[in-house]
């Protein structure tokens, strides 16, 4: 490996978990279109694209034809909206345990910090958090064609931190983001179960456990 240059993170799973907010919104837009939606319903959305989201929960209430592509636009936007609502509670208590001193070490070791989220809200999250000037560069969801396990996303994290995507190091909680990490050429750190995420170089079972030196140590084998 050469040199480390930057560790690029997941947000949601990773950095705090905002899981909880966007299962409130669905559920509450599920409940105006009169369809029940349970927390096992919700696990059907995990990493799955809003518009896409929406459709599995039009299946649930057998009303995927009664809405025009222009009113589930609406739907959709109408979700969004209660979704940015909600995360306005957001604060630096809700920092998943042992971040906050990971991203110290990291920046005291002169080394970049990334953020590659598929979340078109994470500049929101992230300054409800207090952690936007933590980071030296933001991937602009609006702006990635495709989704992971594409490499894409931690691809232009990199380019735009000015690095070599094999000096990087990659967070991830979600098996797509492990696989876009590897795709990347880049080192994965996974966060969760070792069976979703094996294709990490390391895994972790929680973010408390992350240990910078461990990780260093490696990464330079």
């Amino acid at each position: 490996m050469g040199k480390l240059e930057a560790i690029i993170f997941d947000l949601d799973g990773v950095i705090t978990d905002t899981a909880e907010y966007h299962y409130l919104a669905w559920k509450g837009l599920a409940a105006e279109l009169g369809i029940p939606f349970t927390r096992e319903d919700n696990e059907r959305l995990k990493g799955v694209s809003r518009l896409a989201s929406l459709e599995i929960i039009l299946e649930l209430g057998n009303k995927q034809m009664a809405f025009t592509e222009e009113e589930k636009e609406h739907l959709a936007k109408k979700k969004n909206i209660q979704y940015m609502e909600l995360i306005k509670r957001i604060t630096p208590a809700d920092i998943l345990p042992g971040i906050k001193p990971f991203i110290k070490e990291i920046k005291e070791a002169g080394i970049k910090v990334g953020l590659a989220s598929a979340s078109k809200n994470a500049p929101a999250v992230l300054k409800g958090l207090d952690l936007l000037d933590e980071f030296d560069y933001m991937a602009d969801a609006n702006l990635i064609a495709n989704g992971k396990p594409d490499p894409e996303i931690f691809l232009n994290a990199a380019l735009n931190l000015k690095v070599n995507p094999e000096n990087c190091i990659g967070v991830e909680d979600a098996k797509a983001g492990v696989q876009a990490i590897k795709r990347a050429r880049m080192f994965a750190v996974g966060v969760g179960s070792m069976d979703q995420l094996g294709e990490a170089d390391i895994v972790y079972a929680s973010t408390s456990e992350l240990s910078f030196k461990k990780i260093i140590e490696i990464f330079s084998k």
